[in-house]
């Protein structure tokens, strides 16, 4: 038998904070159980758990998440997730439509937006 995931661990300053940003961003629910000031918040759907440590976040991560919106532009997509906090960290857009949006939600932790399946498939 092999192993599987389970779970990513995101160590954050505010689990639940962290993770209902990320649950708006990925239109997930938190898990029934999370609430304001718990140590670990869970987005089941997505394997994603928010731990809270005393530490904060001090050089660019090893891993991140690429994300890839279904229901709307790279660009669209970029936009609410600023509107949600993220912050824009490097534009890898390029003017033919290819590249990706590097992006940071609130605690700093760098993600990316690729385009859609959509847009990949117009550009042929």
């Amino acid at each position: 038998m092999t192993s599987k995931i389970r779970h990513v661990t995101i160590d954050c300053s505010d689990a639940y904070a962290l993770g209902s940003f990320w649950a708006e961003a990925l239109g997930e629910p938190l898990h029934d159980d999370d609430n304001p000031g718990d140590p670990e918040a869970l987005i089941e759907g997505a394997g994603l758990l928010f731990v809270t440590v005393p530490e904060k976040k001090t050089v660019k991560n090893r891993v991140h998440l690429d994300l890839q919106p279904q229901d709307r532009t790279r660009d669209e997509e970029v936009d609410r997730l600023l509107a949600l906090g993220a912050t824009l960290v490097a534009d890898h857009r390029k003017p033919d439509g290819t590249g990706w949006a590097l992006l940071a939600d609130p605690e700093g932790n760098e993600f990316c937006v690729e385009r859609s399946a959509a847009e990949r498939a117009a550009a042929g």
